[in-house]
């Protein structure tokens, strides 16, 4: 399974800001939801794509010293930080053993420099977010966990959409707004989803190495032979649907097959 390229259009006529408040994560730590309308990904197609960042440090920095926390909470892909203070830290890109399947440095980043630069505007209200999402399928969470946001941001952007893909591992944060009817609940194991089916709830689950689905209960990810926009199966709460389970991929899953063959 082949990385994908993202390549996000980044001007102000295609994208908004449209959250920029406290995470919900902690309450206090400043994020902003850039939504770009705008997009080339070869797995996924055109879609609606949102980026949750820290307003005020670069995504880089964030995962490496792990300040990510109030975007991605209790992902277990987010890899191990580093202290401030070890000076090895200084000379690594990214936190240690990172399995997350975005490539912070490319179209996050430029995501994070075009907010810096003042290239976005923020949404004037809801209006203005369902305008940007009507007739589109939406990514909930390129980047980010949706959870770590006020779900009303996305029932706006998702009011006149054509649909919408969304993933979470804030089923078990107090703090979070996860909602099973808009996103999938991310699993890391067979045992965890079990336990999530039992509460009626879809998963989404990376596979490790020579993994297979569960019969009956998940269907593999048609991709790349499908691309998410003409999929849509990754909706939350869908009666009848399967669970979905993918291959590792992406820059992390080499730490990712590691780590399960380790469990």
């Amino acid at each position: 399974h082949t990385p994908h390229r993202e390549i996000l259009t980044m001007t102000t006529d295609n994208s908004l800001i449209i959250y920029d408040g406290p995470s919900l994560h902690d309450g206090v730590t400043p994020i902003v939801v850039i939504a770009v309308r705008s997009s080339r990904n070869d797995k996924t197609g055109d879609m609606v794509q949102t980026i949750i960042l820290l307003r005020d440090v670069d995504p880089r920095e964030a995962n490496k010293f792990g300040l990510d926390e109030a975007i991605c909470g209790f992902c277990p892909h987010r890899g191990k930080a580093f202290d401030r203070n070890d000076p090895a830290g200084v000379l690594r890109k990214l936190a240690e053993e990172r399995s997350c399947y975005v490539n912070i440095g490319q179209a996050v980043l430029g995501v994070w420099r075009c907010f810096q630069r003042g290239g976005y505007s923020h949404a004037n209200d809801n209006a203005a977010i369902i305008a940007l999402g009507r007739d589109a399928m939406v990514r909930l969470g390129t980047y980010g966990d949706p959870a770590m946001v006020p779900a009303h941001v996305w029932e706006a952007l998702l009011g006149e959409a054509k649909g919408h893909t969304g993933y979470s591992h804030q089923a078990d944060n107090p703090n979070a707004d996860f909602r099973p009817d808009i996103t999938m609940v991310s699993v890391e194991t067979e045992m965890q989803a079990w336990q999530h089916w039992a509460k009626g709830r879809r998963t989404y689950r990376m596979l490790a190495e020579g993994e297979q689905p569960v019969a009956g209960q998940e269907i593999l990810c048609p991709s790349p032979k499908v691309k998410c926009t003409d999929c849509g199966l990754c909706t939350g709460a869908r009666p009848g649907a399967k669970s979905i389970a993918i291959a590792a991929h992406g820059p992390g899953k080499g730490h990712f097959n590691r780590r399960q063959a380790a469990a």
